[in-house]
């Protein structure tokens, strides 16, 4: 790319647009990796873990899971259903990148985090005369600042452990990092009703052992922001 090249352009906006997330996800990688430690795993383990499955929630709910000692069945299944969020994502980014070639849709699917989500289908809407290569560019200059931080802090927590002070208080980046995410989202009444009937559905089933009672709700809130969108859509009537 020249200097002044539009995809050069873009993945510069993108790297900016994911500075903010630099906040917190150090200390949710930096979390990961010495809890991950403290449970037993070696350094290679845990680094397997963040470069192989590089989603945050879905490592934590495994690596919690496997402290309670949860058959493996139950481990895998809410991993992948904490991650059921990626094939709305893919979904949602279809318009956008559907057109790169196979082995580029490989690489942005791999680099898809909630993070890289985010940031790209803002600009994407907001931005909707941009080509595919500075929709990609812009996509890879948002995972630029936030993937390699990440598997970097993991490597960090783990070989540091314990010897983190206890008062940097890792664990806030946890919440912080998917409010952050999550807010600027909630723009339509199915995503809100999604939200709440998640967040209730799971604390009223808090119950349900291995936390099994987060699979419920995941399916659940899907089931709800779909028949929302469904019937907004039927309120508007037959297009002319």
């Amino acid at each position: 790319m020249s200097p002044s090249s539009p995809q050069q352009t873009s993945f510069w906006r993108g790297f900016r647009a994911g500075a903010p997330f630099l906040i917190i996800i150090g200390p949710f990688a930096m979390l990961f990796g010495v809890l991950s430690t403290e449970q037993g795993l070696t350094l290679t383990e845990t680094m397997a873990f963040s470069v192989l499955v590089i989603a945050g929630a879905s490592q934590f709910a495994a690596l919690q899971l496997m402290a309670d000692n949860a058959p493996a069945l139950i481990v895998v299944v809410t991993s992948l259903a904490v991650n059921m969020r990626m094939v709305m994502y893919s979904a949602a980014l279809t318009p956008w990148l559907g057109q790169a070639s196979v082995s580029m849709r490989a690489a942005l699917s791999y680099f898809l985090v909630d993070q890289t989500y985010a940031a790209s289908i803002l600009e994407y809407e907001n931005r909707p005369h941009l080509t595919l290569s500075e929709r990609i560019a812009y996509f890879m200059g948002v995972m630029m600042t936030v993937c390699p931080l990440w598997y970097l802090a993991t490597w960090v927590g783990a070989t540091m452990g314990t010897a983190i002070p206890p008062e940097f208080a890792l664990d806030f980046a946890v919440p912080i990092t998917f409010i952050a995410i999550l807010s600027p989202m909630l723009r339509t009444p199915a995503h809100v009703v999604s939200a709440l009937v998640s967040v209730t559905i799971a604390l009223a089933l808090w119950w349900m052992p291995y936390s099994t009672g987060l699979l419920v709700a995941s399916i659940v809130a899907m089931i709800a922001g779909a028949s929302v969108e469904t019937w907004m859509e039927s309120r508007k009537g037959p297009r002319l």
